[in-house]
This record gives structure tokens, sequence and C-alpha cells, in this order.
């Protein structure tokens, strides 16, 4: 019994899934409390900064950006939809594809949070290494490379 509760302590220590998730708590709550002053969770302020960046999108184009399910952002976009920050309407070309835009109160809603991101993200690397942080993003964008397809129907 006790070297099966060994052999499982050090499987949850090698656990790529489970440290990644810590971390992506951890950090997520940093950002999510910088955000709250303007009304936003880090993932939302996400989706509108890509939207302020590539304009409008596909709900399926979106959520391949930031690596998240097309169901998921479809529920992500419902309360920045009722907030006015983005609209989302069928497109022209295929009725099927919901395109979402980013409003001015959107835009303005990114605006007032960038100085908030900021120092956040100023406060990661003052801690934890400007050049340490710039080689985990270069690995963690790595890790969508590993040829694993989540969502793939």
């Amino acid at each position: 019994m006790e070297e099966t509760m060994a052999t499982a302590e050090t499987t949850v220590d090698r656990c790529n899934n489970l440290t990644l998730r810590k971390a992506a708590r951890y950090l997520g709550a940093t950002y999510d409390k910088a955000l709250a002053p303007v009304g936003l969770r880090a993932t939302q302020f996400s989706i509108l900064q890509k939207l302020s960046v590539h304009g409008e999108m596909t709900i399926g184009g979106l959520a391949d950006m930031i690596a998240m399910d097309r169901t998921t952002m479809a529920t992500n976009l419902k309360p920045l939809a009722r907030e006015g920050l983005v609209t989302i309407e069928a497109s022209a070309a295929d009725r099927r594809a919901r395109i979402v835009t980013l409003t001015p109160d959107g835009l303005s809603r990114v605006k007032a949070g960038m100085p908030m991101w900021q120092a956040a993200q100023d406060r990661f690397e003052e801690r934890f290494g400007a050049d340490e942080a710039a080689r985990l993003r270069t690995s963690l964008t790595a890790v969508l490379d590993t040829g694993f397809q989540p969502w793939a129907e």
C-alpha cells in the first residue's frame, strides 16, 4: 500500500497537466484581480484584445486563435455581448457562421484595462525574470504544436 501511494505521489508530481493547470489558475487569478477594476476577467480581456487587433472574426476563428473549443468560446462571449462589448451576428457569406465584432464600448474597455494588464505583466516578469518569462511563453506556445487535437470532431 505504501509503495502504491509513493508511486501515485510521484505520478502526480510528474503530471504535466496538473502542474500547468496549477500555474494557470495561479497566474489567471493574478490577472483577474488586476483587471477587476474594469469589470473584466483575464479570459474576457484576451478575447476583446484579440478582436481589437484582428477585427471581426468568426466564433470558430476566435476560438482557434485562443486555443479554446467553439462551445466554450460561445459561452465566454455571451456576457460580453450582454454588456454591449461585442456583437454576434450571422455571417452574410455563411448563415451558419457567427461573426463577432468589437464594439466601441468594448474597445474602450480594452484600452482602460491595458495599463492594468501591463502592470500585472510587469510584476510577473520582475519576479519571475523577463528572459525566463519569454522562454516560458516560447515553451508553452510549442505545446500547441505537439499534434494533439483536443477539439477535433
